[in-house]
């Protein structure tokens, strides 16, 4: 088995009514089932982020509420053979005035102006991580959405940017009462690659220590949970270098590695942040992944230049 982390089938509540995790709502589940309502003030975290890829293109998405102050963002990147543009808007809304986010999954998809579809279940296309400090005042619920079509267009200007055929989305959807300081590894691609549909959820550092991961594979639809840590080799000082991240088990005790990729990076992009309360150093990097991944049944799936990102943060909130 891939994970032995609590598969949960039926709907939860994340919290408790005086705030604090339910237990009941630690583990991971194939499609959205957790109630995220978190009573009362403090510490609280909530955040859409879509980003959708294209071959030539891309643009990111973020809408956030932390407590105190809203946080939205609309980035656009252009990175073809004809033409390389980066484009990126920055909102900062002391209060959150005006920013509501919903407690469930379903009423996060499908927003104006972004329309991700299709919105009927997939088995696979969402998997769900609560990880956990002591007494449950610090936790997260966060459903990853990969490999999902895509269409529209984009208008910077006069310029408008189709998406169309080959166009993937990836949704993050995060809810949860943070520490003050964390830090935070994040992977995705989705694409075709090796014959199949294939979408890559990778993380590590903020859920070290706590018995969940939110590590998975999306292959043809079918979802692939891995419970086991992921290492992450990169230079800090040097995104653009070389990535590499795999599970550390190839050949040991007689299991094969699950994840083995490397990750070329073409696009950094540099975000930095001091504003008080807020203070945050993002290298986000856009690449190709290539390596290979397995599946639950063993089946080893072949990634040759599947794009995607990997980042690098640390956040004081």
């Amino acid at each position: 088995m891939a994970t032995y982390e609590r598969e949960i089938t039926g709907p939860v509540g994340l919290c408790r009514p005086d705030g604090r995790l339910d237990p009941a709502a630690v583990g991971w589940s194939r499609r959205p089932l957790h109630r995220s309502a978190i009573p009362g003030w403090g510490r609280t975290k909530r955040w859409e982020y879509w980003c959708v890829t294209t071959p030539t293109h891309l643009v990111a998405l973020t809408v956030s509420d932390l407590d105190y102050l809203a946080l939205n963002s609309v980035y656009v990147l252009e990175f073809g053979p004809a033409r390389r543009r980066e484009f990126e808007r920055t909102a900062i809304v002391p209060g959150g005035r005006g920013v509501r986010l919903p407690d469930t999954v379903a009423g996060s998809a499908g927003t104006p102006p972004l329309v991700v579809g299709p919105e009927r279940p997939v088995r696979g296309q969402v998997r769900i991580e609560i990880a956990e400090e002591a007494g449950g005042r610090r936790f997260q619920y966060t459903s990853k959405h990969t490999a999902r079509p895509a269409s529209g267009t984009v208008t910077v200007g006069d310029d408008v940017l189709p998406f169309g055929d080959g166009a993937w989305a990836v949704l993050d959807h995060g809810r949860g009462r943070w520490p003050r300081r964390v830090r935070w590894n994040w992977g995705a691609a989705s694409g075709r690659t090796g014959g199949h549909t294939v979408g890559i959820q990778l993380g590590g550092q903020w859920t070290r220590g706590t018995g969940s991961t939110e590590n998975a594979l999306c292959v043809d639809g079918r979802l692939t949970k891995i419970g086991r840590e992921l290492v992450w080799d990169f230079a800090p000082d040097d995104p653009l270098a070389p990535w590499t991240v795999h599970d550390g088990r190839d050949g040991q005790d007689g299991q094969d590695a699950l994840v083995d990729l490397r990750f070329t990076p073409f696009h950094v992009r540099r975000v930095r942040t001091d504003v008080g309360l807020i203070g945050s150093r993002t290298d986000q990097c856009f690449g190709h992944y290539a390596g290979t991944v397995r599946d639950e049944g063993g089946r080893r799936i072949a990634v040759d230049g599947l794009l995607g990102w990997a980042e690098n943060v640390r956040m004081r909130w």
